[in-house]
């Protein structure tokens, strides 16, 4: 039972309270400590669940809660307020007061209460502000809001209140309206009865500015869709109706930097006036860097933008190539070209690239495959127009015949804030490093490389045309395209097998033909040549013949013939390529060169010929000529072998005597060596034998004279050998006398002792030391004497008996009696 009583007892300490229900009523009382107190059995604990509006039953311990505490700088929400706004009493048992249900009021600390039953509160920490931090409040109850503002806690940057400019400024407090209390006014907020703060997504009461630096925008939406945008460098607060527009999860944006090869398009969505130019809607506007290097949007523009592409880049034009472009307004497509930064308004104009049908590709670009793959797919895109347009291209690209991918589209950086200063991030589409790579191949205006050595004629459809000779690069103009020739193949070049080309080789060209003709005596002969061609002259009529090499051949098998029928076939055979050179390229001038051949229809001239065979039809006639001609150089091979065993017999003989001459010259020349170099040799054994002797009487002297200097040297060593022993001597003699005087000061100090001593020093001097050997004597056999049962004096005597100290200790035992 003492158990039982204990568990319902209720004690509360100081700032706690409890709810205990009386079951026999339905009343809720509040317990506030300090409070003792034993509940009966009818009393029930419980708390209050401030999500379900409900009292739950619970334990004792459990029931007891803390009082709300608010410290300086916290205030308290509290809801369901007492009608007196009085808090339960403390250290009694209060009942249940009446509430004002639905009530909400702000506490400001410090503070520090129990709560009544039904009643919630939250404590929140004042709000501090940061001069770019900013509340959002609202009016949930615009009576006590306006009864209440001046009791709001707020606090300027000075540090004093604002209860007067509070006073003095009330806004609308109409229910539900928001207001915005600014960290440049307001450093600390306590919001007053009638105002709560309202949280963000996050559930953070204070929210950030946007701190603009500069060159740097935010733009702000109302809820009436109107924009605001706001430049920096500035602290940008939203009114309560206005939003922060994000993109990428960036609230603020850099300007758009712009220089005289980039550009923007832009669209007019509201008239407005600006430098004294009205711009009405609907006008489009391409800004570029010379009108305005740094562009900020503003409300009465819309960027338009194709795909991702916001700006417009100048195209980089090489020399040598360039661009298609079509006017929007007339339709006629131009060129620019290079070397050139163009730059094109996309309100007139529009990139294009032009379209080759196959059988152009193969005439102007023969073998190239991965061109006429590209142009197929452009004729797939352009249907029945002769061109692309090149942003439509990019949106939808034709399948690469390679791996070449176009250009990707440019992106933007997002604004860092980490970077500390001002900066430029240049949006382009190359990837970095810095570096432009010029890859024009399929992207500007069809571009004919002409070699060295060749030429093209240009043709277009106003009827005016001009050849291009190599080496150089032509863009060919939208309306040009390239006139087609045709050359005869094959051998002989009378047969119709012929192919196309655009390109004419003008120098060093070759041509080759088989010519049949017959000789002066009616026999067939087959000449196979080679003519080596050059174009010269004025270029314009280069192309005039339509097939030069069928014209050239057919004029010079006629020609050739005439040749071959002046001469019988034996003369012809042996002499056949000079015969023709001649009658071609013309005799040579003294300098050996020809003339060649000209042609005045197509400037073409022939400056050489190579005849490379000659064959006869009729087997048996070649045969019998060429048998001729085998003995005919046989014979010549003998006649010029005798001669050359002539020349070398008469040259080998020549040689000979030559030998024999130079060996004679050689054997006279070695003996003369040899007496010269016995003579030589003769005169140095004279020198020799006179440098010896000359040596040995150097020697002689030189010994001599050292001889003397041994004496000398042997005398003063003798000299100084006898100083020195008599130094020696000198010193012995010294030191002995002074040892002679020591000896004879210490016999004199032995003397002086000996007398000093007397025989009654003696005397004293051995009693007194018997006296010291007898105590320690009697010292040591005190413990004999014991053990025998005897004197110490008595063991003593007996062990010096016979001996004077015997004596020493009779005549002391005496005198102790």
């Amino acid at each position: 039972m003492s158990e039982n009583s204990r568990e319902r007892d209720l004690v509360l300490a100081p700032n706690e309270y409890a709810f205990i229900s009386d079951q026999t009523k339905g009343n809720i009382n509040v317990y506030v400590g300090p409070y003792k107190t034993s509940l009966a059995n009818t009393d029930r604990p419980v708390m209050f669940d401030d999500y379900t509006k409900r009292f739950e039953k619970c334990n004792l311990e459990d029931s007891i809660r803390p009082f709300v505490i608010a410290p300086e700088g916290w205030y308290v929400v509290l809801k369901n307020p007492s009608k007196d706004n009085l808090p339960p009493k403390i250290g009694t048992s209060n009942n249940l007061a009446e509430l004002n249900v639905g009530r909400k009021v702000n506490l400001p600390g410090p503070v520090s209460f129990a709560l009544w039953a039904g009643q919630m509160a939250r404590v929140v920490q004042g709000h501090d502000l940061r001069s770019n931090q900013y509340l959002l409040v609202r009016v949930y109850d615009e009576i006590e809001a306006r009864k209440n503002w001046t009791n709001a806690v707020m606090k300027t940057k000075t540090g004093e209140p604002a209860e007067d400019t509070v006073q003095e400024e009330i806004p609308d407090l109409t229910l539900g309206k928001m207001l915005v209390i600014r960290g440049d006014e307001v450093s600390f907020y306590i919001p007053p009865t009638g105002i709560e703060v309202v949280r963000d997504e996050n559930g953070s009461y204070v929210r950030e500015a946007v701190t603009l630096e500069r060159l740097e925008y935010c733009i702000l939406l109302n809820e009436d869709g109107n924009k605001r945008y706001i430049q920096g460098p500035k602290v940008v607060f939203p009114e309560p109706t206005e939003e922060f527009i994000h993109k990428d999860g960036a609230r603020k944006f850099r300007a758009i930097e712009l220089n005289e090869m980039s550009g923007l398009y832009i669209k007019v969505i509201a008239p407005y006036e600006e430098n004294g130019v009205s711009y009405k809607e609907g006008d489009e506007i391409f800004i570029t860097g010379k009108d305005q290097m740094m562009y900020y949007p503003r409300p009465e523009h819309a960027l338009i933008k194709y795909g991702n592409k916001e700006r417009y880049h100048a195209i980089a034009i090489p020399a040598g190539e360039g661009r298609y472009y079509l006017n929007r307004k007339t339709g006629t497509v131009s060129l620019m070209k290079g070397p050139a930064m163009f730059l094109p308004d996309p309100r007139e104009f529009v990139l294009v690239r032009r379209v080759l049908s196959p059988k152009q590709v193969a005439l102007w670009f023969p073998g190239n495959n991965e061109a006429l793959a590209y142009n197929q797919a452009l004729q797939a895109m352009a249907g029945s127009e002769n061109f692309v347009e090149d942003q439509q291209l990019k949106q939808t690209p034709p399948p690469a015949p390679s791996e070449r991918a176009l250009a990707a589209p440019k992106r933007k950086e997002r604004i860092s804030d980490e970077i500390a200063g001002d900066e430029f991030n240049r949006g382009t589409q190359y990837m970095p490093p810095r570096t432009i790579t010029l890859d024009t191949k399929y992207e500007g205006a069809v571009t004919i490389s002409v070699w060295t050595g060749y030429a093209i004629l240009v043709v277009s459809k106003t009827g005016t045309r001009k050849v291009i000779v190599g080496p150089q690069s032509y863009s060919l103009e939208y309306e040009e395209s390239l006139e087609a020739m045709e050359f005869s193949t094959g051998i002989p070049k009378n047969s119709s097998a012929t192919e196309k080309s655009v390109y004419l080789r003008v120098l060093y060209n070759k041509v080759s033909d088989l010519v049949v003709a017959e000789s002066a005596d009616f026999t067939q002969v087959n000449i196979l040549l080679s003519y080596r061609v050059n174009f010269e002259g004025n270029p314009d009529v280069w192309f005039d013949v339509e097939n030069y090499v069928k014209f050239l051949t057919d004029h010079l098998r006629s020609f050739i013939r005439n040749i071959v029928k002046r001469y019988p076939i034996m003369e012809f055979y042996a002499n056949g390529i000079n015969i023709l050179r001649d009658a071609i390229l013309g005799q040579p001038n003294e300098e050996g060169k020809r003339a060649g051949r000209a042609f005045a229809e197509n400037g073409m001239r022939i400056y050489d010929v190579e005849v490379l065979d000659l064959r006869l039809t009729d087997t048996a006639i070649e045969s019998l000529l060429i048998s001729s001609q085998q003995e005919v150089v046989k014979q010549t091979l003998r006649i010029a072998g005798e001669k050359r065993k002539l020349e070398f017999t008469q040259e080998s003989e020549h040689i000979n005597r030559q030998i024999a001459q130079t060996q004679s010259e050689t054997t006279q020349n070695k003996l003369d060596l040899k007496i010269q170099e016995i003579r030589k040799q003769l005169e140095v054994q004279i020198a020799e034998i006179k440098s010896d002797l000359e040596t040995d009487e150097l020697h002689l002297k030189a010994k001599l004279s050292e001889q003397e200097s041994l004496n000398t040297i042997q005398d003063a060593e003798l000299l100084r050998q006898q100083k020195a022993s008599d130094l020696e001597i000198a010193i012995a003699q010294r030191k002995l006398e002074q040892q002679l005087l020591k000896v004879k000061s210490e016999v004199e100090a032995v003397v002086a002792k000996a007398e000093a001593v007397s025989p009654d020093l003696v005397a004293a001097l051995q009693a007194f030391g018997d006296k010291a050997l007898a105590e320690k004597m009697a010292e040591s056999m005190s413990p004999l004497a014991i053990l025998g049962g005897k004197s110490i004096a008595e063991v003593f005597s007996n062990l010096l008996k016979g001996t004077n100290l015997s004596q020493v200790i009779a005549q002391s035992k005496l005198g102790t009696e």
